[in-house]
């Protein structure tokens, strides 16, 4: 395997096609894409500080390394890749890549990040400022992630998050086969017009939250100043804190110790269909407050 260390490299593709190297303590200063076209990789303590470094590349291993603001759309096409203990500040990063492993990684300008990828593993990743994070992207999973920018995972399919917080307006719209385990989950219409989503062991807060989904299911989950809940949905929820508000849901059962104000207008859903195992609920009414 060939090694380079503490190099400057600068020059459009400045090490373009290189195969079996190690690239230690180096800095890619000016010129796009000088690394386009590899294979086999380890790259340990490098500065990336111009555009596209990792295009079209495959067997990647990276660590503790930094994507400076000018190393924008840094990783795209790129198969077999690992990201550990670095820190990027570019976005537009981890575009239409498949097999990736982010461990470890802050984003300080996550936007446009991990756009149409598939297979990824995220492990203890912080994203700040990060709209649209995993749009269209499939087959993930999250442990430990801090995320603060909204309409994430937007049209993502199979993700599996565990241990997070997210704050996040419309989060997990359009989304397929979403369960998310023991996280913080707070921003306003979260979840619309998504299919087979399952919330366990959390917390949500959320304007709107929860409405025209398609089987959402809620278990052992504390609903924290959540109004008009569940609206067009098929849901089967069990929450152990009251909710405040819940309008229209098409059908299912819904369990909670309360419900400040149930909201069932006959004219668009059929109420029946939908069964309250709720001991205490404040208020009934057939029209919500701007239709009364």
């Amino acid at each position: 395997m060939k090694e380079f260390k503490q190099g400057y490299f600068s020059g459009e593709r400045a090490l373009f096609g290189l195969k079996d190297a190690r690239i230690v303590d180096s800095v890619f200063g000016d010129g796009e894409s000088p690394l386009k076209e590899c294979e086999n990789l380890e790259l340990q303590d490098d500065l990336f500080r111009w555009k596209y470094p990792l295009w079209y590349c495959k067997h990647v291993r990276v660590r503790n390394c930094t994507w400076f603001e000018m190393a924008r759309a840094g990783v795209w096409y790129t198969d077999d890749l690992e990201v550990r203990d670095c820190v990027i500040q570019a976005p537009k990063n981890f575009r239409r890549c498949n097999g990736v492993l982010l461990e470890n990684v802050q984003f300080t300008n996550p936007q446009e990040t991990i756009w149409s990828c598939k297979n990824v593993k995220l492990k203890n990743v912080v994203a700040a400022g990060a709209p649209y994070f995993c749009m269209n992207s499939e087959n993930l999973e999250i442990d430990g992630l801090i995320l603060d920018g909204n309409y994430s995972f937007d049209g993502a399919k199979n993700v599996t998050i565990r241990n997070s917080r997210m704050l996040t307006k419309d989060a997990f719209w359009n989304t397929e086969n979403v369960t998310v385990y023991d996280s913080f989950i707070s921003g306003e219409y979260l979840g619309w017009n998504a299919k087979n989503l399952t919330l366990i062991n959390c917390t949500i807060e959320s304007l709107q939250g929860m409405n025209y989904i398609e089987n959402l299911k809620l278990v052992n989950c504390k609903l924290i100043h959540t109004t008009l809940a569940f609206e067009y949905a098929t849901v089967e929820a069990e929450v152990t804190s009251k909710i405040d508000s819940v309008l229209n849901p098409i059908s299912g059962t819904v369990k909670a110790p309360a419900i400040g104000e149930l909201i069932l207008e006959k004219e668009f859903i059929d109420p029946e269909k939908t069964k309250f195992d709720v001991p205490e609920i404040g208020a009934k009414f057939e029209h919500p407050e701007w239709r009364r």
